[in-house]
């Protein structure tokens, strides 16, 4: 009688223990999707960060081929004057710009 009770006990342990395994082995998967879609998530921000960074770079430079231009054109005269006044303006341009940038992001962030 006592040898059945133990069986009986044993085979529930056993289906507990398998139990317990099967869904610590489905918490470990879903743990594994969402590191999978946080870090997919993660990889597209930073992808479309680089590709806005390089199409805002060749945007800088066309406008500071624009500026020089302007520039050498209005100071024939004395073209060191007009490289620093190009530099100046640039710089200005890009100050405010930076200015108006962390300003956005911080309001988002908040």
């Amino acid at each position: 009688m006592m040898n059945k009770y133990f069986d009986k006990k044993d085979k529930e342990i056993l289906k507990l223990s398998q139990e317990k395994a099967k869904l610590a082995a489905q918490l470990a998967a879903q743990k594994a999707k969402s590191s999978i879609s946080g870090f997919r998530k993660e990889l597209r921000t930073s992808i479309s960060t680089a590709i806005v960074a390089a199409f805002s770079f060749l945007i800088a430079l066309v406008w500071k081929d624009l500026i020089t231009l302007y520039v050498n054109k209005v100071s024939e005269s004395s073209p060191v004057q007009g490289q620093l006044f190009s530099t100046i303006l640039i710089t200005i341009i890009c100050v405010i710009g930076i200015f108006i940038t962390t300003k956005i992001l911080s309001i988002k962030e908040g």
